[in-house]
């Protein structure tokens, strides 16, 4: 919910269209005094944001967060393993 009368925003076209049409953002009151930050700035910003989010979203990075659990069992496993094998073998 967006509270106030007057909310500057940033609408950004989606980089594909699989996953969303746009995104909203919300720019803060005073993003644009004194920092000497101009409007392509933020925009700019805001495109690399969601840019972002569509490359984290899909392809190999959401494959390899799926599967981080069973690969931490695995290695545990395994490290489990090689510390039983050299602590026999020695």
């Amino acid at each position: 919910m967006v509270k106030g009368v007057a909310r500057r925003v940033i609408v950004v076209k989606t980089p594909d269209p699989k996953l969303f049409e746009q995104a909203i953002f919300i720019v803060k009151e005073d993003a644009f005094v004194g920092d000497g930050v101009s409007a392509d700035d933020v925009l700019a910003e805001a495109q690399a944001v969601a840019d972002r989010y569509v490359k984290q979203s899909r392809g190999w990075g959401k494959r390899v967060r799926k599967m981080t659990g069973p690969l931490y069992v695995v290695a545990g496993a395994v490290l489990a393993s090689l510390v039983w094998f050299l602590t026999t073998l020695f």
